[in-house]
């Protein structure tokens, strides 16, 4: 069975109101994780009701003000997701929040679902986003770890950016974290969420399933385009040579405990061996917008 048309969102297939894309734990068919893209026109304004879930406002493209609970935000925002990580806002559940743009932008709205309600609205400056070069060789990538445990306080939502060189591959080895294996595994939905550079840019994002949980997932994908993991192995992201490949990692689950946790697929795990012999990719850091 292919499930990639249930579980692949081509840009656009899941715009709703004034969202480019909508990402509901409802429309997903799960229980916590959601994302929503929005564009917003110089001077426009979107007022966004938390209701039971948490989010961050984290610019992609532009700056905006983000005003929630008697607080205002000013995110200076970026030129694109490819120039450099970005300030945020954390607006809890149960919030308004009026979200503002001067000279426009583009703007994910990443959310979990929550029962806590003793946490604030909070802003989080780009110098405190701790960026990480992982792997080695062509399985060199970038990761900018924006809202994860130890580097910013949530409930239940985790949120980071992986940017890939062209011709690497990422979220490898495959790996996954559908189970509650205290220690080793934790339950998490995931969202990723595509840019990429070149305006013919593509690449492909792998998910499949385990014995008793069939899924099957080989998809192209394109700026704007999503792809929902609600369990399974996910990996290789690949990026094309000559097209980097940005994507939004968006996660959430039922655990007391927010954690991230994964078990590699043990057929390819031993990849991971072979990056100490290997250099990270001089790419990377990436420094400034790929216009290719």
């Amino acid at each position: 069975m292919n499930d990639t048309s249930k579980y692949h969102l081509r840009s656009g297939t899941a715009a709703d109101g004034p969202y480019d894309l909508l990402v509901t734990p409802e429309s997903a068919g799960w229980g916590y994780s959601g994302l929503r893209i929005l564009t917003l026109g110089p001077g426009e304004a979107h007022s966004l009701s938390t209701h039971d879930s948490e989010f961050l406002v984290l610019p992609l493209t532009g700056s905006c003000s983000v005003t929630t609970d008697g607080k205002a935000f000013e995110l200076e925002g970026r030129t694109g997701v490819f120039a450099s990580v970005t300030d945020f806002a954390y607006v809890p559940r149960e919030s308004e929040a009026l979200i503002s743009s001067a000279q426009g932008g583009l703007f994910a709205l990443p959310s979990a679902r929550t029962e806590r309600s003793g946490l604030t609205a909070r802003y989080g400056r780009k110098e405190d986003v701790p960026v990480e070069l992982r792997g080695a060789g062509a399985c060199s990538r970038q990761v900018n770890n924006y809202c994860l445990p130890g580097t910013f306080e949530a409930d239940q939502l985790l949120v980071c950016e992986v940017l890939t060189p062209g011709g690497n591959w990422s979220s490898y080895p495959p790996h996954k974290h559908d189970e509650a294996r205290p220690g080793l595994e934790s339950e998490l939905e995931e969202i990723y969420y595509f840019q990429v550079s070149g305006e013919n840019g593509f690449g492909y994002q792998r998910v499949y399933g385990t014995p008793d949980r069939p899924l099957d997932v080989l998809a192209e994908v394109r700026s704007g385009d999503t792809v929902l993991i609600p369990h399974g192995w996910h990996g290789p992201s690949i990026a094309a040579p000559g097209y980097d490949l940005y994507y939004l990692n968006v996660m959430a689950g039922p655990g007391q405990d927010r954690a991230w946790l994964i078990c590699d697929d043990p057929a390819h795990g031993w990849v991971r061996t072979t990056w100490a012999a290997q250099d990270i990719d001089d790419r990377l850091p990436f420094e400034g917008p790929n216009e290719q």
